[in-house]
């Protein structure tokens, strides 16, 4: 199988204000850069963007250092509910659920609805889905996200959101826990997903970006995945309003540019990762830490000790 061009890749697991403590840092390099390996290696097979999108946030989801599947977020009443999307640019199909409990991938049944006739399922909707499909029931809490949320009851919830990173020695974190892939194929086509636990502590029905065209869109031209305040994201229509002006003729790097620019005059908090269909890789933030990693198409980077807070457009 020949590939017509060099597949590019970027993934990232949340935004925050701090990523406290060396250990935590390498752990987390570590953990992403695996993934990073794995999934662009499955790339360089002939796998489609959306292939590859999946398996990253199956990957993603199942490492319980991040708030998405495995290792998500409580919500005020002591629940886990997740939201996934998947958006596919070559087919413009835009798919996922919203609050979704007890699965353990919820991108799996983004995925599914790709091809169903209702693509965006929420609540008791992805629920009857989940009994549809057969998936098993299961159970993403870890023993330190209930610690975290048994001790913020204690403190009557007075944080509006839980910390990013579930690592011991980063419990004072403050968080915006996402993750997302953006992949390029061999083939040129493109395709984003996004997969969260939410922010922590929400009012329940609390509904997140990540499964919403502000937080992941797609079209042949241009893809991204956004992390960060999901109010901040929807506010501004991140994902979108980036894609849109890549496919009206901006390159990526002037469109990241002028809608990180608008993010900062507007004090949004978040982060994105992008990719356009030339192979470019840009990503950006307002925030002080963005948790990503990428595939070049030589080797592999991160943006974990990246603080100057600017948009970064290297290829």
């Amino acid at each position: 199988m020949i590939l017509q061009m060099q597949p590019k890749l970027i993934i990232h697991g949340g935004a925050g204000s701090s990523l406290q403590g060396k250990g935590g840092l390498i752990a987390v390099r570590n953990s992403l850069s695996q993934i990073v390996a794995e999934v662009y290696a499955l790339l360089l097979t002939g796998a489609s963007a959306t292939e590859a999108v999946v398996r990253g946030c199956q990957m993603l989801e199942d490492e319980p250092r991040f708030n998405a599947g495995t290792g998500s977020v409580l919500q005020s009443d002591g629940q886990i509910r997740m939201s996934a999307s998947i958006m596919d640019g070559t087919t413009g199909r835009f798919s996922g659920v919203i609050n979704v409990s007890r699965v353990k991938n919820p991108i799996e049944m983004a995925l599914f609805l790709q091809d169903a006739d209702d693509r965006v399922l929420s609540d008791y909707g992805a629920a009857e889905l989940a009994r549809e499909l057969q998936i098993p029931s299961y159970n993403g809490l870890t023993d330190l996200r209930l610690k975290e949320w048994t001790l913020e009851r204690q403190d009557n919830f007075k944080r509006t959101m839980a910390g990013v990173v579930a690592e011991p020695e980063m419990a004072e974190s403050s968080g915006r826990g996402t993750i997302g892939v953006v992949a390029l194929d061999g083939y040129g086509k493109l395709a984003a997903g996004t997969s969260t636990g939410g922010k922590g502590f929400e009012r329940i029905g609390r509904v997140s970006d990540s499964a919403m065209p502000a937080g992941n869109y797609a079209t042949s031209q241009a893809a991204v995945s956004c992390t960060g305040i999901g109010e901040d994201i929807i506010d501004e229509c991140l994902a979108a309003k980036v894609v849109v002006r890549v496919t009206d003729g901006m390159s990526l790097q002037e469109a990241m540019q002028r809608s990180f620019t608008e993010a900062k005059r507007n004090n949004r908090d978040f982060g994105a990762i992008a990719l356009d269909a030339t192979g470019a890789i840009s990503y950006g933030k307002t925030c002080e830490v963005l948790l990503a990693a990428y595939h070049n198409g030589e080797n592999i980077g991160d943006t974990l000790e990246w603080n100057d807070q600017e948009l970064i457009d290297n290829w």
